[in-house]
């Protein structure tokens, strides 16, 4: 089986640090969307989070032993699939950010803990659920 991803748009900062998880950001910036897909962007509003799913380009590639790494945030040994590391199988991300405002085919973003020119491959509406 082949899968064949390719990026709707681009992530665009001026940030030069970067914490490693969106839930401890304050980093502005934008995601630059490809003009074919501006009217898929139609409905965000600034206020709203939305889900954005981005791969991993600069991440060192992946083999069997990096099944198991240490975690930045506990120090302990543990499986990839239970960190937020960007070494995996499959290097794609999931960052929930704030729009702050959208531009056209551009959205200014709160929370960004992902580095300029980052490949933006989905966004998806960030749903919580509410017990009653």
């Amino acid at each position: 089986m082949s899968i064949e991803l390719r990026p709707i748009g681009f992530v665009r900062t001026d940030a030069q640090e970067l914490p490693r998880h969106w839930s401890v950001s304050d980093v502005e910036g934008m995601l630059v969307i490809g003009e074919e897909y501006s009217e898929g962007l139609r409905d965000i509003e600034a206020g709203q989070r939305i889900v954005v799913i981005f791969h991993f380009h600069r991440s060192s590639g992946f083999s069997p032993e990096l099944l198991r790494q240490t975690s930045g945030q506990t120090g302990r040994e543990t499986g990839v699939f239970s960190i937020c590391s960007p070494v995996r199988p499959n290097p794609i991300g999931m960052s929930v950010l704030e729009v702050l405002r959208v531009r056209g085919a551009s959205i200014d973003v709160k929370r960004l803990d992902m580095l300029d020119g980052t490949p933006v491959l989905d966004i998806k509406p960030h749903v919580e659920i509410t017990s009653e």
